[in-house]
């Protein structure tokens, strides 16, 4: 380990936060996390590369979208548990809104107010997802967005990113603007076509029959994540809940919650 890193204090978790200032103006872009790796990687390179908890993989900043952060200096606070790292930001959107800061909402008497425009719609950012590349030694160690064990997480992402899209060009976004009862009829009209397909697939072993009902699931497990997005709610989440009812059988688990 290099001498600098042994004054970094990780948390229980080996992360540490790591906040993104622009280096011309001051002005705080963002708050992520980075381990040990990430912060050499950072070092290393003079590009941000982060610490994803949700995808528990490093996170090349700009990866998708193309606005990477090149780093000008990196500096740690007086208890040696946060990070500050001075950036130039590519294309001058550090958050996945289209914004120039993932800051821009500002707390009034009547709650919170959105304070800045978007420079750019997310939707555009996201439907090009540039990959930036990296030197061949780094590129491994960072997590390939097309892995499957991803895809929720993903989705994910990109439903949050075009909750700020209009309504009239993107399906999601338009759920998210006719509200919450919207989004819950959608899902109870999924749940209804994926019984009925798992009906047809039991009387018809058909492989076409038993792909329909892949397909109904599909569009159920979708709404489902719209409607988890509406809370603000990842699908890691879930995917905590159902791992730790790994640790129990499902006759306790049920009893417990009863």
């Amino acid at each position: 380990m290099a001498s600098w890193l042994e004054q970094v204090r990780f948390d229980h978790q080996g992360l540490i936060p790591a906040i993104a200032q622009d280096a011309a103006t001051g002005r705080i872009l963002m708050v992520a996390w980075m381990n040990q790796e990430a912060l050499q990687l950072t070092a290393s390179r003079r590009q941000a590369i982060y610490w994803s908890r949700s995808r528990q993989s490093l996170w090349h900043k700009g990866e998708q979208s193309g606005h990477t952060q090149q780093v000008q200096e990196i500096r740690l606070d007086c208890d040696g548990d946060v990070i500050v790292l001075q950036v130039v930001q590519a294309g001058g959107i550090a958050c996945h809104t289209g914004r120039e800061s993932c800051f821009y909402q500002v707390l009034t008497p009547q709650g919170w107010q959105v304070v800045d425009a978007v420079k750019k719609d997310p939707t555009t950012i996201y439907a090009q997802s540039p990959q930036v590349q990296m030197d061949s030694d780094s590129s491994s160690a960072i997590a390939d967005h097309t892995d499957s064990a991803n895809v929720l997480t993903r989705l994910a992402d990109i439903m949050q990113a075009r909750k700020y899209a209009h309504a009239d060009e993107s399906y999601i976004a338009s759920l998210y603007k006719k509200g919450l009862d919207k989004i819950l009829k959608k899902v109870g009209e999924e749940a209804t076509e994926t019984v009925m397909a798992a009906k047809d697939a039991e009387r018809d072993l058909q492989a076409e029959t038993r792909q329909h009902l892949v397909a109904e699931t599909a569009d159920l497990w979708f709404h489902t994540l719209v409607m988890l997005g509406h809370f603000n709610i990842p699908p890691q989440a879930v995917l905590d809940e159902l791992q730790r009812r790994t640790a129990q059988s499902g006759l306790a688990e049920k009893a417990a919650r009863s």
